[in-house]
């Protein structure tokens, strides 16, 4: 996939080099995406009737609606959300690409977990791990972190992934009714 530069953006002093030059498209989509969930899920209807499914079914369920149709439709868009970012990891790492996403998923649940379960809570995290994941990456071009071990910052972004949980992980509650099938007589 090809890396351009955002016109106009990218010529803001500092801010433009660092966010606008060299960047995805599909990291911009990836943004419009969390943005638009977020609004949809805290700003419409549908958004509230799904968190109520998540949270509490059987008030969901009382108030008309109907939580079978609405958890499908959550895990069927989660589906395809998990499978649009298989695609872009495909696509952005090109040749690269040796069959393993290097425990990926690790750093997603524990960015959902870290970010408390919200959209905006879960980009900071997503940020936070980008940024030790980088510091990884990057470290045989600084000189100061060339000079420590190639596996250990390797292995720094899960470490520091395994740090904030343990610090965190406490203080986060997932949804009331997640992982528990739906039981419509239950109440």
């Amino acid at each position: 996939m090809i890396r351009n530069d955002i016109p106009g953006l990218s010529q803001i002093p500092v801010i433009g080099k660092l966010f606008f030059t060299q960047t995805y498209a599909t990291t911009w989509l990836s943004i419009a995406i969390l943005l638009f969930s977020w609004f949809l899920l805290y700003k419409t209807a549908f958004g509230l009737r799904l968190r109520a499914c998540g949270e509490h079914p059987q008030a969901a369920d009382s108030a008309g609606v109907n939580v079978y149709r609405m958890r499908y439709i959550a895990v069927m868009t989660s589906g395809a959300l998990a499978g649009l970012a298989g695609a872009v990891i495909l696509v952005t790492y090109s040749g690269e690409f040796n069959g393993s996403v290097s425990g990926l998923g690790f750093l997603a649940l524990a960015a959902l977990i870290f970010g408390q379960w919200k959209p905006l809570g879960i980009l900071g995290a997503t940020f936070f791990f980008g940024l030790a994941s980088t510091i990884a990456n990057v470290s045989q071009a600084v000189p100061s972190l060339a000079q420590i071990p190639g596996i250990i910052l390797k292995c720094f972004p899960y470490v520091v992934t395994l740090i904030v949980l343990v610090m965190f992980s406490k203080n986060s509650q997932a949804p009331k009714a997640d992982g528990e099938p739906y039981d419509k007589g239950k109440r």
